[in-house]
């Protein structure tokens, strides 16, 4: 080759589409983006809202029900319900209580 010389070739045309090339972006490349992950406190405050939520329910079913406008069955499935929901509540609590406990036991 004579010094000096570049082929005139469009190397652009000759790559062959792939994965890199297409309009999509990889999906390891959409972990660099920082999304926008809830906070500790309000996921633990919409946890607590609905748990309330849940509780009151039996009790304006119980209203509806003496005003005739709720099936004693609604009241019944809303009490169990929030019976439930109590239950799990206070599993969460102690299984919380217990890791704290655990963590605070570790020496560093």
């Amino acid at each position: 080759m004579p010094e000096g010389f570049s082929p005139k070739i469009n190397l652009n045309e000759r790559i062959e589409p792939s994965k890199i090339t297409t309009k999509f972006t990889p999906m390891r490349l959409n972990n660099l983006e920082q999304p926008e992950a809830p906070n500790f406190k309000g996921v633990l405050t919409s946890l607590v809202e609905n748990l309330n939520q849940d509780l009151n329910a039996p009790d304006q079913l119980t209203k509806d029900a003496m005003n005739g406008k709720a099936d004693v069955h609604d009241v019944m499935a809303a009490i169990a319900n929030s019976e439930i929901q109590v239950n799990i509540a206070t599993t969460a609590v102690g299984k919380i209580i217990q890791s704290y406990e655990k963590i605070m036991q570790i020496t560093i």
